[in-house]
């Protein structure tokens, strides 16, 4: 559930709906996660080569001779994304092996959007899809950032899957975003009839989510929560903005993302910019450690370009800590249009920059926004809400 907020949604979701009285079934690929008690876990082979970088999972060379495999290889070395495909075709083969035991009412797909969702209606089981965003957000995003033609042209190869995506969507029986904005540009992008597409908003633990009472907050203390590779998240922005004060607010950010070798954009931003003194990166963190960090910070900022949702906003809300967003997707959603938070431009580091000069300049600012945070939290976004309207939708197909 920590590999970024398709990885919550399916945990939290999977939990929700099992809470509510259902057998619920869930198939991944490597890395395996973790899945609430109760909940099935189907392990599906793949060879997770962008995550290891090597062909060290191909030890066993007939390994090779299956197709699947062969295909995820030869295309991963050309610079595509191939996981996308060859998991969805993973995942037919196991429920075609499953539904004559099983008898699945529905299938829920979190985003694959890979052909094998088409053979799947094969078997006479509706399928769902959820769309946290369409992808080819993600691809104008990286493209518009990369500096140099062959960096374009390579990032639009990787995104190639975008346009298999734009197929099965309009194919799916419904379609489920977590935002009214995700909902808007999956019918602009992919084209999908209204007609099919429903608006079910994330939910946020906050039982688990809440201040912690015996931690003081850190006086000037901004806290990012993103995988910084993503160039949408705009993480060049809050950098610059923190730039921008460094000679007069004694700011300090901390960025929680990976650290090595998988995170090489934002430690090499910091090092051109010159804040190694003011930024600190913590690697991946559990759950209550992730906590704390939004409990010791005066300031959260999500200084996106879009958000299908925003998840890390609304995990700072729920823990009173008030948040600056951009005006980008769906976070005036989450944030009421500025009633529980800041919202500033996307890409605009003057305004970042401003809004954090004031709101650390305002503790009684900070009291109020990270109260009435909180307070939208609690009374818009509980998974349960979200488990019971997604079986409205499995219904209706069913």
């Amino acid at each position: 559930m920590y590999c970024g907020g398709q990885g919550i949604y399916v945990y939290y979701l999977a939990k929700a709906l099992h809470q509510l009285g259902h057998e619920v079934h869930v198939m991944a690929g490597p890395p395996y996660p973790s899945v609430p008690d109760g909940v099935k876990l189907h392990q599906l082979d793949g060879l997770n080569l962008y995550e290891t970088q090597a062909l060290s999972s191909l030890k066993d060379p007939l390994r090779m001779l299956d197709p699947i495999n062969f295909y995820e290889v030869a295309a991963k070395h050309v610079g595509m994304f191939p996981e996308i495909f060859t998991f969805s075709m993973r995942a037919y083969l196991k429920l075609r092996e499953l539904n004559p035991r099983v008898k699945f009412d529905v299938v829920h797909d979190n985003q694959t959007l890979g052909y094998g969702l088409l053979v799947m209606k094969s078997l006479g089981v509706p399928v769902v899809a959820t769309i946290h965003h369409p992808i080819p957000i993600d691809m104008q995003a990286d493209v518009a950032q990369a500096r140099r033609f062959a960096s374009k042209f390579k990032r639009i190869i990787f995104y190639s899957f975008s346009i298999m995506q734009g197929v099965v969507s309009k194919r799916m029986d419904r379609v489920i975003t977590v935002s009214k904005s995700s909902a808007d540009d999956v019918v602009r992008i992919f084209h999908v009839p209204e007609s099919k597409v429903r608006v079910v908003h994330n939910g946020i633990d906050t039982d688990v989510f809440k201040s912690v009472d015996h931690i003081e907050r850190e006086p000037n203390r901004v806290i990012m929560v993103a995988n910084t590779e993503d160039r949408k998240k705009g993480v060049i922005y809050l950098l610059k903005a923190i730039q921008m004060l460094k000679d007069d607010t004694d700011v300090k950010l901390t960025i929680v993302d990976r650290i090595g070798e998988h995170t090489k954009y934002a430690p090499k931003l910091v090092r051109e910019l010159g804040l190694e003194d003011r930024v600190t990166f913590t690697g991946r963190l559990s759950t209550e450690e992730l906590v704390k960090r939004y409990s010791t910070a005066e300031v959260a900022v999500t200084a996106s370009l879009y958000e299908g949702f925003g998840l890390p906003c609304a995990e700072a809300m729920s823990c009173s800590t008030p948040v600056i967003a951009t005006k980008a997707g769906a976070l005036p959603e989450v944030v009421g249009n500025g009633s529980a938070g800041m919202l500033v431009p996307p890409e605009d580091h003057v305004a970042l920059a401003e809004a954090i000069k004031r709101l650390l300049a305002d503790k009684p600012l900070r009291q109020r926004l990270g109260e009435a945070g909180r307070k939208r939290i609690e009374e818009a976004f509980s998974w349960e809400d979200a488990a019971k309207r997604t079986l409205e939708i499995y219904r209706e197909v069913a």
